[in-house]
This record gives C-alpha cells, structure tokens and sequence, in this order.
C-alpha cells in the first residue's frame, strides 16, 4: 500500500508541510525533510520551484525564485532525495507545476519518482481530463499518487468525478485566493468545509491555503481529515533557516 493510504488510514488529524526544495539555502532540502519528520509532522509536500507559478502567493513566489537563482533545478532535486528513504519514512509528494515535468519526460520523471521512493504528485495545473486521458496509465505504473484539488467554486458534479479518479487525498483549497493570504477562516469557509463533508467522498479531504497556526490548523481540521501548511512554514524558514522547525511544528499541533 502506497505510504500516504497508509497514512490516511490512521485515527488522527494530520499535518502536511510544504517547502521549496532549495531554499532558503540549495542544500537544506534533505535537512529540512528529516527535521520536519522528527517533529512529528505526517507528510511532506517537496516544492519544486517554477519561474510562474500561478497558484502561489509573493511568499512562495519569492521562495521559489530564490530556490532557482540558488541553483535548484528537477535533476538537483533528484540527486538530493536520492538516499532519503534511509532516513525518512513518513509519506513524501512532489508538488510543482507541469511544464518542468513535461520537460523532463513525464515516464522518465515518474520513474525517478518511484525509484527515490516519492509517493504522489500534485500539478495544479495538470488538468484532469488530460491526466485520464494521457498520463493515469504511466503514474500508476509507478505507484504514484495523483493529487487534485477542489476549490469552493468547484461544482458537485465536478467533485464527485475529481473524486472518483483520486486515490489518495483531494487537496480542499480554502479559498480562491492564492496561497498565503488569509489569517484565519469566515463562515462562508465554514460552511465549505462542512458541505464537503456531507458529501461522503471516498477520498479524505485535506485542506490548503490559510492554515499558519494552532487556531486555524484547529478550524480547517474539524471536518477534514487534515491540513497542509506552506506560506508560514515559509516566512518561519526566512527567519530562522533549517533551526527551530520543532519548536514551530509544536506551537501548530500543540502536542
């Protein structure tokens, strides 16, 4: 079984991590993955930075071309991650836009993917339809995981289909902003939130975009299954590097 079913399967609420691969230095990578686990976080979500990245906000944007200006590039990343599955065991995605994939070769990057022990992808900008028809075949022959997202202005039907070609999580975007914008979730997220769950989905929801502390981990979580954190793990890593990750994980779980 893929890690990340596995983890789904657990009877907790779980907290993903998202980072630019090579920043805010070009080696923190594997660092930042083994302290991340050691603080008890429950999966990781691998940036792999883009010169446009639509669905980001400024503090991902900025990570991302700082990551790139450092020097990351698809096959750094790879070289990296290539010893991490004898230090790191907890579930570990790749989340990038679809052009640097593209250029790689999607069975040669999925290949390296399943060789490095990675166990999903999310592409925001891979659209559904064209992974069905051309690329499901060549991700489940490397066991990876495809990962989509929702957003509150998705339709029923249209989650309902995303939901029957998903085996995994479906990645609940909080809101239609881009990442990074809010402090905390009204009664329209609210209300998103539970009209999700009383669809009964197949899939378990994790919910993105918003989440920056105890409070707002808490509220996303309620009626999801968990939730990702990447802007203000972020702005935590400009200020203080690869240090204080298990002080910045504990005040987010308060475990």
């Amino acid at each position: 079984m893929n890690r990340i079913n596995q983890k789904l399967q657990e009877d907790k609420k779980l907290l993903s991590i998202y980072f630019t691969a090579g920043y805010p230095e070009l080696d923190n990578t594997v660092t930042i993955i083994q302290n991340l686990e050691k603080s008890g976080v429950d999966m990781i979500e691998i940036g792999l930075p883009f010169s446009d990245p639509l669905a980001d906000g400024p503090t991902i944007q900025a990570s991302s071309t700082q990551a790139l200006k450092n020097g990351m590039t698809t096959d750094v990343l790879f070289k990296q991650l290539k010893d991490i599955r004898k230090s790191v065991n907890i579930p570990l995605i790749i989340m990038g836009y679809f052009n640097p994939i593209l250029q790689y070769g999607v069975e040669a990057f999925s290949k390296k993917c399943a060789e490095i022990g990675i166990d999903g992808l999310i592409i925001p900008d891979l659209p559904i339809e064209v992974y069905n028809e051309a690329y499901k075949t060549v991700f489940e022959k490397y066991k990876l995981l495809n990962i989509f997202l929702i957003t509150p202005q998705t339709s029923g039907e249209r989650i309902r289909f995303i939901d029957s070609v998903s085996n995994g999580f479906i990645y609940m975007v909080s809101s239609a902003s881009v990442t990074g914008n809010s402090s905390g979730f009204g009664e329209e997220q609210t209300q998103y939130f539970k009209r999700i769950a009383n669809m009964k989905l197949k899939n378990p929801q994790i919910v993105g975009f918003g989440i920056s502390d105890n409070k707002t981990f808490l509220q996303a979580t309620q009626d999801a299954k968990g939730a990702i954190i990447g802007s203000a793990f972020i702005k935590h890593l400009s200020k203080f590097g690869t240090n204080k990750i298990p002080e910045y994980i504990k005040q987010i779980t308060k475990l």
